[in-house]
């Protein structure tokens, strides 16, 4: 209880701070070191990413049920339609800070790593050490290269639905819907696309956490 305790000090103390070196240092301090960040850094990412494929696949059915109106609330449709695709923006703003979160941990912990490997006086134990560091690099930018490539999805997908939601903000009639009603199927498609990349990232990060976890 008291080592957690001091871990919620410490996180909220830097993070007010913003010093990322001071926050590795104040953590390692407590027990914490940058290997245990990463892992978790990349539970984070992993989770906002299958945040991120629900909510997608929610804005997408709110969508279809707006296009698909025949009758009742036309704009009661319209604001649910609007407020999935807002979600679905802040889902995406979610995953990039916490894909950079990833990102950055990386570039300290092998930075140490590297550094530590030539304070090893042992040749042997140096080279094994090295060859552990460059597994752990190439399987990290496998990661990362998964991540940014379903991240890169995301953007397109976004403009679309807004396009059309402010077509319909402008419109908000039977003709308008009828109007969109044939780029729904290239958005369906897309997001479809977008669902499957973050599925192989999903499975990257599993991967990559249990040989870090493993060792």
């Amino acid at each position: 209880m008291k080592n957690a305790l001091s871990l919620m000090l410490v996180t909220a103390s830097l993070l007010l701070g913003g010093c990322q070196s001071a926050y590795y240092g104040a953590m390692e301090k407590v027990g914490y070191h940058k290997r245990d960040i990463m892992v978790d850094r990349v539970k984070d990412a992993k989770e906002s990413q299958q945040e991120a494929q629900e909510q997608f696949s929610s804005a997408l059915a709110e969508m279809q049920a707006l296009l698909s109106h025949d009758g009742g609330d036309l704009e009661q449709a319209y604001n649910k339609a609007r407020d999935e695709y807002e979600s679905a923006q802040d889902a995406a703003d979610e995953v990039s800070k916490r894909i950079d979160k990833v990102e950055d941990v990386a570039e300290a912990l092998f930075e140490e790593w590297q550094t530590e490997i030539g304070e090893i006086s042992k040749a042997s134990l140096r080279r094994s050490s090295d060859t552990k560091l460059k597994a752990t690099r190439s399987s990290y930018q496998k990661l990362l290269g998964s991540m940014r490539r379903a991240e890169a999805k995301m953007p397109p997908i976004l403009t679309a639905m807004k396009d059309n939601m402010l077509y319909l903000k402008h419109n908000l009639n039977a003709r308008a819907i009828g109007a969109i009603r044939g780029e729904f199927a290239s958005l369906k498609t897309d997001i479809s696309g977008l669902i499957k990349e973050m599925n192989k990232s999903i499975a990257e990060s599993n991967k990559f956490i249990a040989s870090l976890e493993g060792e």
